[in-house]
């Protein structure tokens, strides 16, 4: 009985988030609307921002070279030019929104919202700016390989930790040029020190660790982001993100792991934080207090950078590829040969 009323619960949470979707979309003022140019197939990417300009023009490169054809995308009042850049880019459909980030549920209602509208039938991916994901073969396969090869596996999600990524060094000493491939400056990461833990009720993997837990919540590691992403999923209009992109409902989607033994093809997300860009971007955040538990992860970013911004140490690992992280556990090409 238990087991039911579990269920029953979950079902109800998810027509809710669906209802707020609906209802916060209208709070979306479309910008360039370029969604007739959406093809049966198409694979889309969903991402929210703010004050991104300065990213925009690597991120948008990196997915077009994957093999993203469309990008829908929110601006939340932006001013830096965002807004107007991405309004020209031809296979971008964009909108914008002066409401409350926090009030859209960290931006999941705006995106569960469009994900609705236009991405049924469709493989959508669902990343933030300063995140480009990496699979198995992504250095002479397409992403359209692989989501072909995860339709024809019968799987509808497609799992990804968040590695992040550091210079060697202060994170200010290089700075960051439009343009530049961030792994240029970025290119270390912890090759272990990673917790994981199952939830029993949506049945996703909880990570977390990596730099981030050691130097800014060494102190509460319990306190440290989530690292586990399910960044790729072929949607249905009765799916709903619950947080970010950490677990969906239906709640099978989440299952991104193999339960009964071996391991289930997965990624990472190399993760683009870590710049010289980043005092300034933690310091308006936090003055903005529109993120979770007010704000708490950029106090923790904030304390620590203003004593000290090295986040390198003698344990880290210099990224070369993906078959790098395989061989690491970070990620798996299950049995996709």
């Amino acid at each position: 009985m238990s087991k039911l009323l579990e269920a029953y619960r979950l079902r109800v949470r998810r027509k809710r988030k669906l209802l707020r979707a609906i209802r916060k979309r209208r709070e979306l003022r479309s910008v360039a609307d370029r969604t007739r140019e959406i093809r049966p197939g198409d694979i889309l990417c969903f991402t929210t921002l703010r004050n991104e300009r300065i990213r925009l023009s690597y991120f948008l490169r990196y997915y077009r070279d994957l093999g993203v054809d469309h990008f829908l995308m929110i601006d939340n009042a932006s001013d830096d030019g965002s807004r107007e850049f991405l309004a020209e880019q031809p296979d971008v459909s964009l909108w914008t929104t002066p409401h409350s980030y926090k009030r859209s549920d960290f931006g999941t209602d705006w995106i569960n919202g469009l994900l609705r509208r236009h991405a049924h039938g469709h493989w959508a991916l669902v990343v933030d700016v300063d995140e480009f994901l990496v699979y198995p073969f992504c250095d002479t396969r397409p992403l359209g390989a692989l989501v072909d090869w995860l339709d024809a596996s019968s799987m509808r999600s497609f799992g990804a930790m968040l590695l992040d990524m550091y210079p060697k060094g202060p994170i200010d000493a290089v700075p960051y040029r439009a343009g530049q491939d961030p792994f240029e400056i970025a290119s270390w990461f912890d090759s272990g020190n990673y917790m994981l833990e199952k939830n029993p009720v949506y049945r996703n993997l909880w990570i977390q660790g990596g730099p981030r837990m050691r130097a800014f919540f060494g102190d509460n590691p319990e306190r440290a982001p989530a690292l586990n992403k399910i960044p790729l999923v072929k949607w249905h209009r009765g799916n709903a993100f619950v947080e970010s992109t950490h677990m969906l409902l239906p709640r099978g989607l989440n299952l991104v792991y193999d339960q009964w033994g071996g391991e289930r093809i997965s990624g990472c997300l190399l993760h683009a934080k870590f710049l010289d860009t980043f005092r300034e971007k933690a310091r308006e955040e936090l003055n903005r207090r529109q993120h979770y538990a007010n704000s708490h992860e950029y106090r923790a970013y904030h304390e620590r950078l203003s004593k000290d911004s090295n986040l390198w140490n003698q344990w880290s690992e210099k990224y070369i590829n993906w078959r790098q992280l395989e061989v690491l556990g970070l990620m798996s090409k299950g049995n996709w040969a």
